[in-house]
């Protein structure tokens, strides 16, 4: 049976980003051009090798409801598949679904219009071949199921989100068994959802949003007789079953969503499939770098300085988002020069500071030293000591002056 070739991609989040500049031509926000342009590279990648199948396990916009402008974005790089006659699965992430219940999810409309070669997963299904557009390839796929809509359709309490993620386990376990009792041997399969399996490593933007939520066990997807497994939903992108059969592959998401992914690479997947063998290729994506800098403000010394040096080189600033948190004692507040830190960055896409003022820590005497016992010169030199930007040099000098105030009265 010869191989079958399979793009996977997940969490594009369209319009995450939809402020700061604009771009002249198109009106649109250049970030969600940098969110498009990476998309763009997946569909050009897709119809120039000529893939089998395009899947898409999730969270095609950041909002749930999305403007007309980004579904029309994202709709123009869909139809080019379509176009281009290769078949697309896209699974319902979170990211899609409408707040209320019963109401239509963000990708309904390629299923109202039933787009050619365009499949939208917004139910549990087994895909066959038939389904597939004769594909030889059978595909359990999931999307993402929410607490509200588990627990009413159980008839479980608000109170009992346990249970419900229990029930809701069994369940899915039951049903892909039973899917995989249907599965024709000879054909590969692939199992795609949008959701958190135990174990992942979280990306930064997960660790910001994402609360208490339902988990797939392991066991379910690294199930060996699945030959691949596409999730969505993590944006850090991995492989939970490194060296082993099946490859269990978070693609992670396509572009940067905010600065908790700073040092993540931006990523997708293309797999080789066969019955009982794949090989996967990470194919890394061009995206606007994020630089993510700290500096802790020790001494009141050229304060300014301390900052551009952490901001340093300077060239490597040039297009890139960037950050840096400042900590530093309260009471220098004024040693920094944030419009000379804007000149300084003037050739980055964006900048921000973020301030960490620090309150000073009082001093305290040992208990069995009461502060009549102590001496001016040593009451001032514990000071030093225990203050956040005690720097020996100017402490001593500072001292003498002390000395010649207190010699003098």
């Amino acid at each position: 049976m010869a191989t079958l070739k399979i793009l996977h991609f997940s969490d594009a989040h369209i319009g995450a980003v939809n402020q700061g500049k604009h771009d002249a031509q198109t009106a649109l926000p250049i970030r969600v051009l940098d969110f498009l342009k990476a998309l763009d590279a997946i569909i050009d990648t897709a119809i120039s090798e000529k893939v089998d199948l395009v899947l898409f396990s999730g969270d095609a916009y950041h909002h749930r409801n999305p403007s007309p402008t980004i579904q029309r974005e994202w709709g123009r790089r869909i139809m080019r598949l379509s176009k281009a006659h290769i078949p697309t699965l896209l699974i319902v992430g979170n990211h899609d679904l409408s707040p209320s219940l019963n109401r239509a999810h963000a990708l309904d409309s390629f299923y109202t219009l039933d787009v050619p070669n365009v499949h939208v997963v917004a139910k549990p299904e087994f895909l066959k071949p038939e389904d597939l557009y004769g594909l030889p390839l059978q595909v359990i796929a999931l999307p993402y199921l929410t607490r509200s809509a588990l627990m009413a359709q159980l008839g479980i309490g608000a109170d009992e989100t346990r249970l419900a993620y229990e029930q809701l386990g069994q369940r899915l376990r039951q049903i892909v068994q039973q899917w995989l009792d249907e599965m024709d041997e000879n054909l590969p399969t692939i199992f795609s959802t949008h959701a958190m399996v135990q174990g992942a490593v979280y990306g930064g933007f997960e660790s910001m949003v994402l609360g208490n939520e339902f988990t797939v066990e392991p066991s379910l997807v690294k199930n060996p007789r699945f030959d691949y497994v596409a999730l969505g939903h993590i944006h850090k992108a991995q492989n939970l079953n490194e060296g082993a059969h099946p490859p269990v592959i978070y693609s992670g998401s396509i572009e940067r969503v905010s600065f908790g992914e700073a040092k993540e690479v931006k990523m997708f997947v293309i797999a080789h499939i066969e019955r009982g063998k794949t090989k996967i290729e990470w194919r890394n994506l061009e995206t606007r770098p994020f630089i993510d800098r700290y500096v802790d403000i020790k001494s009141s010394t050229d304060v300014m300085e301390q900052i551009r040096t952490e901001l340093s080189p300077r060239s490597m600033l040039r297009d890139a988002m960037v950050r840096l948190t400042i900590e530093y004692p309260r009471d220098w507040e004024a040693l920094i020069d944030e419009n000379a830190l804007t000149e300084f960055t003037s050739e980055a896409f964006d900048f921000r500071v973020v301030r960490k003022p620090v309150m000073q820590t009082r001093l305290r005497l040992p208990e069995d030293i009461s502060i009549g016992s102590l001496t001016p010169m040593k009451l001032l030199d514990m000071y030093w000591k225990s203050n956040n930007g005690y720097d020996a040099g100017e402490a001593e000098n500072l001292n003498k002056l002390a000395q010649m105030i207190i010699s003098e009265e």
